[in-house]
């Protein structure tokens, strides 16, 4: 350590002359300063390591809380009576977004019935918050793929215009803006965090 170098220094120093003690100093000096450099690197690059483990752990938690929530939704459609609900909410959304008069809809080919049963509730509600009408066909030939958990995709223009409104979609628009709020409850608040975004 430190104190060997001094050690070895001062025996060295006190058998030369003038100038070449004051070389022999500065020599030892330097490598003292260089060990100690060597000390807080090392020491920082440990506490990097910990906090970084840390953030890990803390991220693979956030994704168990995901994957619990993916497999809630997922629990969700299995209720008919409570994803026709959000069939229903998830095609008047998407026609307040698109605010067009013609628009196609499509969902996966197993809830065509269910997307047909609800539609004119969609758009009734639609109209009475817009004040618009709307004239909406269920699109018979593309569908959403098998695999997805459900909701619809409505298109206008041609396909100019496209609010995808999928659970999972809409599952992660809601996990990007709550996540920080997710992060503050599980960890706390962080006092470095800045920006809220």
């Amino acid at each position: 350590g430190r104190w060997w170098l001094g050690c070895v220094r001062e025996a060295v120093v006190s058998t030369q002359s003038t100038g070449e003690k004051q070389k022999i100093r500065a020599f030892y000096e330097k490598k003292e300063k260089n060990a100690e450099l060597q000390k807080k690197i090392q020491m920082s690059n440990l506490h990097n390591q910990a906090r970084l483990r840390l953030l890990k752990q803390r991220e693979d938690h956030l994704q168990v809380v995901v994957d619990k929530t993916t497999n809630k939704l997922k629990g969700q459609v299995v209720d008919i009576t409570k994803y026709r609900e959000m069939l229903q909410g998830l095609i008047t959304q998407g026609l307040c977004q698109l605010l067009e008069p013609h628009v196609t809809i499509q969902c996966r080919q197993m809830d065509i019935q269910l997307v047909e049963g609800v539609l004119a509730a969609g758009q009734a509600n639609y109209t009475k918050l817009s004040g618009l009408d709307v004239t909406v066909k269920v699109d018979q030939a593309n569908f959403l793929p098998a695999d997805i958990t459900g909701g619809v995709r409505l298109v206008a223009k041609e396909g100019r215009m496209v609010v995808v409104n999928t659970l999972e979609a809409r599952l992660e628009q809601i996990i990007k803006q709550k996540i920080p709020e997710v992060r503050s409850m599980l960890y706390g608040s962080n006092p470095n965090r800045r920006f809220f975004d």
